[in-house]
This record gives C-alpha cells, sequence and structure tokens, in this order.
C-alpha cells in the first residue's frame, strides 16, 4: 500500500531530521522530497514544525526502541543483545551513506527541546533505552544498581560511537563498542568470571 501524504512527511522529516537537525530541516525540503502540496503541511501538523518534528521524532523513537527490545529479547545474553543492535546500527549506517544516527541527539544539540513536547521525547527516549537495558541486565541476575549504571554507560557508548561513526565516515566505531560491550556485560553477570 503506498505511504499517505502524512505518511511521506513523517519519513522525510525524520530522515532529514537525522541528517540535519532541527534548525537545518526546512519546511520546503520536507514538502519537495516528500511530494506534498503546500497546503498539505497546516492541514496535517496545525501546530506546525514542532508538531510535524514531534511526530517524526515519535515514529523514529519506537522504530530504535522496537529494535533494541527485539536485539535483547532474542539473545540469550543481554550482552549480545547489545551488541546485536549495534551491529545492526553499523549497518543502517552505512546503508544511509553515514546519516543515521539517533534520532533525539540532532534535538538535542539544536537546543529544539526547548519546546516542551519535543524536550519530553528526548528525555523519554533515553531513559526508554537505559530502561530496556537495565531490565535486561536485572532479569539475569544483575543487581539494580549496578544495571542501572552499565545501561547508562551502554546507551552514552552507543550515543558516542554513531557521531564517531558519521565523523570517520566508517561504521568500525561502532562495531568495536558492541564487542567491548558485550564483553563489559558479560563479565558484570553472576557466576562469571573476569576475563
Amino acid at each position: 500500500m503506498a505511504a499517505t501524504t502524512r505518511e511521506r512527511m513523517i519519513g522525510t522529516a525524520a530522515r532529514l531530521l537525522q541528517h540535519r537537525g532541527y534548525h537545518g530541516m526546512s519546511l520546503n525540503d520536507v514538502l519537495a522530497e516528500a511530494n506534498a502540496p503546500r497546503g498539505s503541511l497546516y492541514f496535517h501538523f496545525p501546530g506546525g514544525k514542532d508538531q510535524l518534528v514531534a511526530e517524526a521524532t515519535r515514529e523514529s523513537l519506537e522504530a530504535g526502541t522496537e529494535a533494541l527490545r527485539t536485539s535483547l529479547a532474542d539473545a540469550p545474553r543481554p550482552g549480545a543483545g547489545v551488541r546485536a543492535f549495534l551491529e545492526q546500527a553499523a549497518q543502517w549506517m552505512e546503508g544511509s551513506g553515514f546519516g543515521f544516527g539517533c534520532p533525539v541527539a540532532p534535538l538535542i544539540l539544536d537546543d529544539a527541546n526547548a519546546d516542551a513536547q519535543i524536550g519530553g521525547l528526548c528525555s523519554e527516549a533515553f531513559e526508554r533505552w537505559t530502561g530496556l537495558i537495565r531490565d535486561a541486565l536485572v532479569d539475569a541476575g544483575v543487581q539494580q544498581a549496578r544495571a542501572e549504571t552499565l545501561a547508562m554507560m551502554v546507551v552514552a557508548t552507543e550515543e558516542g560511537t554513531f557521531l564517531l561513526a558519521r565523523a570517520y565516515r566508517d561504521a568500525a566505531p561502532i562495531r568495536a563498542a558492541a564487542r567491548e560491550l558485550e564483553a563489559l556485560l558479560d563479565q558484570a553477570l553472576p557466576g562469571r568470571p573476569d576475563r
């Protein structure tokens, strides 16, 4: 089934936000690339750019969260799940011509989270991703406080490697971090010897 005008606009906005950030994404570019008539913008998004950005971010956030959730659920250990997610992210990075990245990082860097709705999405994203990893670690027997710290470190490392990969135009930092994070998380599991 063909995407609706609204869906095309959201998808285009999500991609442009990752490539250009909030301030670099113009509504004219969204309309042109989505092949949408000018009047459709305020018909579908009466709140203008902030509403479009919020909806595009929400969609990207859902996709990223589901990918992480699936990677963790399908893996035998949390570390293997984090590695699988990052291996997938490395492929997305390469496939996007090194434009892929965190859906909320450009908004934070552009200070677009001054808008309450967008700011809420940014903090929600990190809470959800950290929570998924923390819960997987706790389910594997890691103490809650340690799991929380490790999960925060995993998310921070992911964010940093996305930036490095874009800067170097090489996904090697993502893959290197994936291996190291897997080893670190495996060491945190009860009954695992230090390596």
